[in-house]
């Protein structure tokens, strides 16, 4: 991969744009050239430097290889860091991601300078789009006021998105925005919260934006993901009245029961009611894969299958036992779920025992758990019967060390691969990603409510979700049988406050798993060192590489890249612990 090299006062120093053309909904680009910024003035330049800001939401600068750290998806800062899943693959590869995954990293990682220097990136271009969209209003006005207002929208929210991310991994990060001159991008420090400036951007992007998609456009910003990303912020805080309110009004009258769950992951049912914030990807004209979902593309099957690379991120023992339901069909709030846990095939070490080993279809499970993982014995997708080590990575000589099991929602089925993969490379597709849809807007609704004392509320919020779940087909095995008994029943009551409070975060985890959320929602509850000692404790007993896998205070956020302090001169400095 070509090596980044942006310094934080270009920022506000762009002299180079790529003019970008529109076919799939309206973010599959081609570059048509460089001009400098006093070229794209008016509308057409605006409106170009706009599609630039929101290019950035894959992750992706340029190329192809090398985007894992500002994946969309998050999944190496929101996943493998948690109790959800590993890093996977053999350990030799990408040995970067070890230490993310276990708390051990240095501030010289480079998944933390490409997440970086590729957000702020997309901040330099929403801060351009806003500088020439006031060039244009405060002269020749070729931009219509209604559209303005528009764009102001977007371009903010855009940028609140961005600055979130960051903030969120980071914490102490530098505040340019489109005022700030190149000389003072140059010396600004990292010593004041942002968030107040995110919320100012989220707050006039609810007041700009129609309550519709721009031009019908799936992928546009419009005023329910700015109401949803406000009330996020808002949760955050710890702000839950202020939260509720955004959150109502993004759920207003719909019925998440009538979204089918497995929509959000088919790659022909993109755009679809559940849909708010989401990183649009496209395969390029010419077969290339730059604009395609590049962050997630080490997550793909390795060996003897139909996409062929790469064997990262599996899926941890731990998430799979948590699907585990009780007699009633709930969730075992009280972690018992690890007794007895279910192990697949990892803990065999005769050949001939693995080669013989049989799925026991007596489990009982939430449907959810064949719609998220991959394991052995069960139909992934139109592959097949997933085999077991045959389509994992193992290290030499021994089983994989990331364990049994795969992701299935990055994956598309073989039948769209033609369509909707890089030439040449399957592992590299078009699937969009989401990163706020429906579900998490109600289950950080149902957090609300349980925080302001309305546990019926509570219950409704998150009831409306497991019974959405409920009508989830059973997945088969090669033999055309059901893979588990499969059952999820609405919770009868919340009896307390206690309880409802650990039914809405396990309801999180079972719904978000591998979407990169549950780091960050470990973090802000302030139950992150508790969770994560357990969970070592639990997995390290079946994989040992995990047993030693400890959180410490300084690791609710992670270190400024030492590079970038390096550049500033001074001007930033690192966080403490590191």
């Amino acid at each position: 991969m070509k090596k980044r090299t942006i310094q934080l006062y270009s920022l506000l120093g762009l002299t180079t744009l790529g003019m970008l053309g529109c076919s799939k909904g309206f973010l599959e680009k081609n570059p048509q050239g460089q001009l400098i910024e006093e070229q794209i003035e008016g509308k057409k330049g605006v409106e170009a430097t706009l599609i630039g800001a929101y290019a950035i939401m894959n992750g992706n600068i340029n190329g192809t290889w090398g985007n894992y750290g500002s994946a969309p998806s998050q999944w190496i800062f929101g996943e493998i860091t948690s109790d959800n899943a590993h890093k996977g693959s053999v350990i030799t590869d990408q040995p970067n991601m070890n230490m993310i995954e276990s708390f051990t990293t240095i501030s010289s990682n480079d998944n933390l300078s490409t997440m970086w220097q590729v957000y702020y990136e997309g901040i330099l271009r929403a801060n351009t789009t806003l500088r020439l969209l006031s060039q244009d209003q405060s002269g020749s006005k070729t931009i219509k006021a209604e559209r303005a207002k528009e764009i102001e929208g977007e371009a903010k929210l855009l940028r609140a998105h961005y600055y979130f991310f960051l903030w969120r991994i980071f914490k102490n990060i530098p505040y340019v925005d489109e005022n700030t001159s190149i000389e003072e991008a140059k010396v600004v420090k990292n010593d004041k919260d942002v968030q107040p400036m995110i919320e100012s951007d989220l707050k006039t992007a609810i007041a700009n934006l129609p309550d519709s998609k721009i031009n019908g456009e799936g992928g546009r910003m419009d005023q329910r993901t700015a109401k949803a990303y406000l009330g996020k912020l808002y949760l955050y805080q710890k702000k839950y009245t202020e939260a509720l309110t955004l959150f109502k009004d993004v759920i207003g009258s719909r019925d998440i029961t009538t979204m089918p769950f497995q929509d959000n992951y088919d790659v022909n049912k993109e755009n679809g009611p559940e849909a708010l914030l989401v990183a649009k990807h496209a395969i390029n004209p010419d077969g290339g894969g730059d604009n395609a979902n590049v962050g997630d593309m080490l997550s793909g099957l390795n060996g003897t299958n139909p996409v062929g690379c790469c064997g990262f991120y599996q899926p941890s023992i731990d998430l799979v036992n948590a699907y585990k339901v009780d007699a009633n069909g709930l969730p075992m709030l009280d972690d018992s779920y690890r007794t007895n846990p279910y192990t697949s095939d990892i803990l065999l070490t005769d050949k001939t025992a693995i080669a013989n080993y049989k799925l026991d279809l007596n489990l009982k499970f939430d449907p959810r758990l064949d719609y998220t993982v991959g394991r052995r014995g069960v139909n992934f997708l139109d592959y097949g019967e997933f085999p077991g080590d045959a389509w994992l990575r193992p290290e030499e000589g021994s089983r994989p060390h990331g364990g049994p099991f795969t992701g299935i929602k990055t994956m598309i089925p073989k039948s769209q691969h033609a369509a909707h993969t890089q030439a040449g490379a399957a592992y590299v597709t078009d699937l969009d990603v989401n990163i706020i849809r429906l579900a998490d807007v109600i289950l950080m609704a149902a957090e609300c409510e349980v925080e302001l004392g309305n546990l019926p509320n509570a219950l409704k919020y998150v009831n409306s979700i497991r019974l959405r779940a409920a009508q989830l087909p059973s997945k088969t095995t090669g033999g055309g049988v059901a893979a588990a008994k499969y059952e999820v029943k609405p919770y009868p009551a919340f009896t307390s406050a206690d309880q409802a409070r650990k039914a809405v975060r396990f309801e999180r985890r079972l719904e978000l798993a591998m979407e990169g959320h549950r780091f960050f929602d470990l973090v802000r509850w302030g139950i992150a060192k508790e969770v994560i000692a357990n969970y070592a404790r639990f997995e390290g007993g079946i994989l040992p590489v995990f047993k030693s896998k400890a959180y410490a205070d300084k690791n609710a956020y992670f270190p400024i890249p030492q590079e970038e302090i390096n550049k500033s001169n001074g001007s930033l400095t690192q966080n403490p612990g590191y």
